[in-house]
């Protein structure tokens, strides 16, 4: 058997409950989920958590990957990261108070184990794009995403009005989707 399989193959052998494809795609992708998990949790325990529930999502909702829309170590972060989230608010806590910048999540991703040609391109891709973006949608996007800030918070930590920061937020996600499908569709020419 080939030590890495393509991720439709390992999908595939998923949704059939093959079990030997999870362990692959932990051995794969396990240190990126928890470098992610703990970098929004500060919590060695609560990121082992979400990375156990990632991987229990992934068997749980095997066909909810559609590789079209994107590829599964992208899904699988996703995924960690929504999770996280959800284990932060339920858990009512703050990760540190210095603000995360796009350098710092992709320090992590590159020190990963799963740092390959793709995933750091994919990283570049995501810093260029943002780097397009004025400076207070960028630092608003950093609040929300990587420090998992509700609109609220974020309007008290930076004294914006929450109306404010909602519209910036709306239109600089807009404006990074926009980038993102040019960005692809350069990229498949």
């Amino acid at each position: 058997m080939p030590s890495q399989l393509d991720d439709k193959e390992l999908m595939r052998r998923i949704a059939a409950q093959d079990q030997q494809a999870l362990r692959l795609i932990y051995q794969q992708f396990g240190k990126a989920i928890y470098s992610l998990a703990y970098h929004v949790l500060q919590s060695q325990t609560l990121a082992e958590e979400v990375t156990q529930d990632t991987f229990l999502k992934v068997w749980q909702q095997k066909n909810q990957w559609d590789p079209n829309k994107g590829n599964l170590k992208n899904w699988l972060l996703a995924i960690t990261h929504y999770t996280a989230i959800d284990r932060l608010r339920q858990e009512r806590r703050q990760p540190n108070l210095h603000p995360d910048s796009i350098e710092d999540i992709e320090d992590i991703m590159l020190n990963s184990a799963i740092g390959s040609q793709s995933g750091w391109q994919e990283h570049i891709d995501l810093r260029t794009l943002l780097a397009q973006l004025p400076k207070e949608q960028v630092s608003l996007i950093e609040l929300a995403f990587f420090r998992g800030m509700s609109h609220s918070e974020i309007a008290n930590e930076t004294e914006i009005p929450l109306g404010t920061v909602k519209t910036r937020l709306r239109s600089g996600l807009q404006r990074l989707r926009e980038l993102w499908q040019e960005s692809v569709k350069e990229q498949s020419k």
